[in-house]
């Protein structure tokens, strides 16, 4: 629990509206066209883009050879995982209730930091995982009998869920000496090849040229997402106190829900509302400062 400073904050709200909106635009980029794919796209698109910004800013490329299994490792938890699973999983569900789901990762982030890292937590945080758990439950109120028949994509969401919060624990926890930009393009490159890799594996029937609409979502989820957005976390959860790191982000299914709603023809009930209340609890317990960190500041 700690004061987060303004450059923090910046990058969090821009962060926030980045990955929110994206949910739905993910749904229009792999409707109707093959969901590996289109992610291995946006990947190998921005990369360069990303290599560009450590050149231009001077930072250094090399990994230490010592560090590369954990790169490794960080790279399958937060990255390897999460994004297959979650992408093809997107085309059977709405892009709100898979943000629902995926962003059950503070939840998970939170119990594991107890259970694997034996680290404290107030009881405001509990109270704030608390509050997030029953704004996960409340979004999720219709979606109990269509996700009764759907259990693989659910799975595979919730698995990819857990996956990037331990890859988060692990990443506060990480000795690695190289920078966060270096840490960012390398597990980009990999899970890319990945990508690469598992469409060509899959999906080569299904290629196709990317429609106007889905060429839009590509360009965003390449720069908006890859080149800025993960960059940003990355940074953001190094520097900030883990459950602060990962439920100060759960306004991102709120987007998720509502852009959809208005992009996509999702239908809201009650729940949404109720929902939207309890996030904003959740992520006051966590950033509004204490009187010990005002008093620090």
């Amino acid at each position: 629990m700690s004061i987060i400073t303004r450059k923090q904050l910046i990058l969090l709200v821009i962060l926030t509206l980045v990955w929110g909106i994206n949910w739905p635009i993910l749904k229009i980029g792999v409707t109707n066209f093959p969901p590996i794919f289109f992610r291995s796209i946006c990947m190998w698109i921005g990369l360069p883009f990303l290599g560009l910004a450590l050149w231009k800013l001077k930072i250094s490329f090399v990994v230490p050879r010592a560090q590369w299994r954990e790169l490794i490792m960080l790279s399958f938890f937060n990255m390897f995982v999460w994004h297959v699973m979650v992408i093809v999983a997107l085309p059977y569900m709405t892009s709100g209730r898979v943000a629902i789901l995926g962003y059950t990762m503070p939840i998970f982030s939170a119990i594991f930091s107890v259970w694997f890292f034996k680290t404290p937590l107030q009881s405001r945080a509990w109270l704030g995982v608390a509050a997030a758990t029953l704004a996960v439950v409340f979004l999720l109120w219709h979606e109990f009998t269509q996700l009764a028949g759907k259990p693989i994509g659910v799975f595979m969401v919730l698995s990819a869920a857990g996956a990037w919060a331990y890859g988060i624990q692990r990443l506060r926890r990480t000795e690695m000496t190289v920078s966060t930009l270096t840490i960012s393009f390398w597990m980009t490159a990999m899970t890319a090849v990945v990508m690469a890799v598992l469409t060509t594996l899959v999906e080569t029937e299904r290629w196709a040229m990317p429609r106007t609409e889905t060429w839009g979502a590509i360009i965003f989820n390449a720069f908006g997402v890859f080149v800025f957005a993960q960059t940003a976390w990355l940074i953001l959860a190094r520097g900030l106190p883990p459950v602060a790191s990962t439920l100060s982000v759960m306004f991102i299914p709120v987007l998720g829900v509502f852009s959809g709603a208005i992009w996509l023809n999702e239908i809201l009930h009650w729940q949404d509302w109720a929902a939207v209340f309890l996030i904003v609890i959740s992520i006051a317990c966590v950033l509004w400062p204490t009187r010990d960190t005002k008093s620090q500041a």
